[in-house]
């Protein structure tokens, strides 16, 4: 008897677990793979998504491998169970007869015994025992029963199961192929997006000297009205090139106190400072050559006028401008430019304070494992130093991620008045200008609503790229899409477009010197991009030459 109701034990818990799993997983999966081949056959679809539920089917799919191999085993240990069970039903049928019969005595004896209680509680006894028989034999029959069915239902899912993997193959292969098509295609669009957005950069002619002329227009502190509110403008800390030594920060560490020593080594990895051969002759393209202190003392890299403590951002800029040339021409052996893409020389030496901080560093070098390190500079960073392989040059390990500010910093507020470049008119700046809106880099609502539908149809649609360059010079041979039709076109895939942008916002890592998002509300609601989803979207689709040039930047509006 315990033997027989551990097997019925056993076979209610496989029961129960196997009936646990839903018997329309298997319709769902080919309601999916119905699904994908109906999107497949549209032409215009998310690839990402597409493979991204593909992947889901083919995972459900595996799962369910799983689960189905687990089933037969269970239905395998349900059998011997049964075999066994079937066995002790043969006796339990022989036992319930045999009580049946014996019940039917002692009723009989009842009725003429001298002791009626006794023989009645016999009697209780006796017919509980033939109901639990009963009970126990229907219940071995229904399981055996469930299990018949069990099995035919499990082969049924098997043959379902092989012919979804056949059909989800053949749809993986299509994908791929469409994929991979789209990808090359999405790789050459976005090669010719990022020409074009270099072009536009290049268009703002943004120095990297300190010494130069051209300054930030920025439409904070030049008064101009675009004629229209509200107004909205992208203002970038810095300009693009912030690996080494930072021009304006060098002057306010100066400022502060700093000798030329503390600057570069808030700059630069490095060894040592070193005297160099001073013999060594530098070759300039265009201009002829060089002894080494009479070629640094042609640069025209830094203003005469930083003469703070003892000209220290000045000798600092000599003994960087020393390292960069000798690093850049390998010690004398190739030549080099005399523009701002290499350093800026001209002819005459400058003289004046310059001459003096060259002579009083005179063979300085900074140097790496005994080499003159390739010491970048530029004119601001905008609070924080980056080293060569996070503005997408190669990495390498004489330039650092620093801050370069006083203190600590949390606001932009904190670093407008804590950079050490805080001076500089590169500083803060919104890059880019229009003549029919007063020579401004501001934006109107709508157009910032444009930006951000862009943004929208380009991440639900990647197919759309090739029409999404900026509206008022888009290039030669492009089908280029005006606002309206962004908007139609995002209407056209279940999104509501923007009119307008009511407000924006940025939040900013101030630990790192990036953008973390920005936000933006306007009648479609509220939405936020990363830094990487909107900084190049917006360089492409902004009118003019407007530009965020930068990872850190800000949003203001008027």
């Amino acid at each position: 008897m315990k033997k027989l109701f551990i097997g019925i034990f056993l076979l209610v818990i496989f029961l129960s677990v196997f009936l646990s799993v839903k018997a329309d997983e298997i319709d769902d999966i080919n309601n999916a793979i119905n699904s994908l081949k109906k999107d497949l056959s549209g032409k215009e679809f998310n690839y990402q998504s597409l493979s991204a539920r593909l992947g889901e089917i083919k995972n459900k799919i595996g799962s369910l491998e799983k689960e189905i191999v687990r089933k037969e085993i269970e239905v395998k240990n349900g059998e011997k169970a049964l075999t066994y069970q079937k066995d002790l039903l043969d006796e339990r049928v022989k036992s319930y007869y045999k009580n049946v019969n014996k019940n039917t005595t002692l009723f009989l004896s009842a009725l003429v015994a001298d002791d009626l209680s006794t023989s009645l509680r016999k009697i209780f006894y006796q017919k509980k025992i033939v109901d639990e028989d009963k009970k126990t034999i229907i219940k071995v029959v229904l399981y055996v029963k469930n299990l018949e069915e069990i099995k035919k239902q499990l082969e049924i899912e098997k043959t379902g199961l092989a012919q979804s993997k056949i059909e989800v193959d053949k749809q993986s292969q299509i994908l791929a192929g469409q994929i991979s098509q789209t990808r090359s295609k999405i790789a050459e669009l976005t090669a010719r997006q990022q020409q074009l957005i270099a072009q536009k950069l290049a268009s703002l002619n943004i120095s990297r000297s300190s010494s130069s002329v051209g300054r930030c227009d920025s439409d904070l502190t030049n008064g101009r009205d675009p004629g229209f509110s509200p107004k909205f403008a992208f203002f970038t800390y810095g300009v693009p090139n912030r690996v080494g030594m930072n021009q304006y920060g060098a002057w306010g560490r100066a400022k502060a106190g700093k000798n030329e020593t503390e600057i570069l080594q808030a700059y630069y990895n490095y060894d040592e400072i070193k005297k160099w051969d001073t013999n060594v002759e530098i070759r300039v393209d265009g201009m002829g050559t060089y002894k080494l202190e009479e070629y640094v003392k042609r640069l025209y890299e830094i203003p005469d006028s930083w003469t703070d403590n003892n000209l220290a951002a000045l000798k600092a800029q000599a003994i960087a401008a020393r390292s960069y040339v000798l690093a850049y021409t390998n010690n004398g052996q190739g030549s080099i430019c005399s523009t701002e893409s290499c350093q800026v020389v001209k002819s005459d030496p400058k003289g004046g304070n310059w001459e003096q901080a060259v002579n009083q560093t005179e063979g300085q070098v900074m140097t790496q494992g005994g080499n003159p390190i390739k010491a970048w500079f530029s004119s601001t960073h905008g609070g924080y130093i980056f080293s060569s392989g996070e503005i997408g040059w190669s990495g390498t390990s004489w330039t650092k991620h620093a801050n370069d500010f006083d203190g600590s910093v949390s606001s932009f507020s904190d670093l407008a008045s804590k950079s050490y470049d805080r001076e500089s008119p590169w500083f803060y700046c919104d890059w880019g200008s229009r003549a029919q809106y007063n020579k401004t880099a501001w934006l109107k609502s709508e157009e910032l609503a444009d930006i951000v539908n862009t943004i929208l149809l380009a991440k639900v649609d990647s197919s759309t790229r090739e029409h999404l360059y900026q509206p008022d010079n888009p290039p030669s041979g492009t089908d280029n899409w005006n606002q309206d039709k962004v908007k139609q076109e995002l209407s056209n895939r279940g999104q509501k477009p923007f009119n307008s942008i009511n407000d924006s916002s940025v939040s900013a890592d101030f630990s790192s010197g990036r953008v973390s998002q920005v936000s933006f509300s306007g009648d479609a609601g509220n939405l936020s991009f990363s830094l990487s989803e909107f900084k190049d979207w917006f360089n492409l689709r902004a009118p003019a030459n407007i530009q965020i040039v930068g990872p850190l930047f800000n949003v203001e509006k008027r």
